[in-house]
């Protein structure tokens, strides 16, 4: 899963793209209001962590901005800025949510998850299609009962399908939510994934639906 981490202070930003990315979601990390519009017009993005005091351009104009382009992903606020008013103004100006400096990757991400959710109308975490069982939160997969061990690449691609039941992702669309700027793409990355995925599952798991993608499947 892709989000965008726009965050100016290179120690937080540096410290949270490893963190996020060791828990499996794909970041693209900005230092700056205006590459964080840029990359939101280039880059589709299933959630993005904004920090406030961003330069050339605030964090507040820069939500405003996206809401008025009727952008609807969300977003979650990160800042320093602790003041009940702060927070209102925040919120108003079309965050999901907000989380105060310093924090706990463990509540940063619960509080992701809950966005996620919320955005795919889930009521829990758990995705359950036919015999396959995710838990994004505790990254584990069961199949037909039996615990299944992925990559981090394997888990995030099969989590992007089962989120999409029945919709068809082009390659170039799994390759945008797995990896991020400056990644090295082999040619052939995508293919050998659901090649594993189809071993460690069962062949009719994920679907190549010819000259177009890949999709969930219905095997039993």
């Amino acid at each position: 899963m892709r989000i965008l981490l726009a965050e100016d202070d290179p120690m937080i930003g540096d410290s949270l793209r490893k963190g996020l990315r060791d828990e499996g979601f794909t970041v693209d990390w900005v230092q700056d209001g205006r590459s964080a519009e840029r990359a939101l017009e280039a880059t589709e993005y299933a959630l993005a962590l904004l920090d406030l005091g961003l330069p050339h351009k605030d964090g507040l104009a820069v939500l405003r901005g996206w809401r008025q382009r009727g952008l609807t992903l969300p977003v979650l606020i990160l800042t320093a800025r602790d003041a009940v008013p702060d927070r209102v103004k925040g919120l108003d100006s079309g965050a999901d949510d907000y989380l105060v400096k310093p924090f706990d990757l463990a509540e940063l991400l619960a509080r992701m998850r809950a966005l996620l959710r919320r955005q795919s109308g889930r009521a829990r975490d758990l995705i359950e299609i036919g015999a396959l069982r995710i838990d994004p939160a505790a990254h584990t997969v069961d199949y037909q009962g039996e615990p299944v061990s992925l990559s981090v690449r394997e888990f995030a691609l099969l989590q992007a399908l089962a989120e999409a039941p029945g919709v068809v992702l082009s390659r170039e669309q799994l390759e945008d939510r797995l990896y991020g700027w400056g990644e090295e793409v082999e040619s052939n990355a995508i293919e050998v994934h659901i090649h594993n995925l189809r071993r460690k599952l069962n062949p009719g798991v994920i679907r190549t639906v010819r000259g177009v993608g890949y999709r969930l499947g219905e095997a039993p």
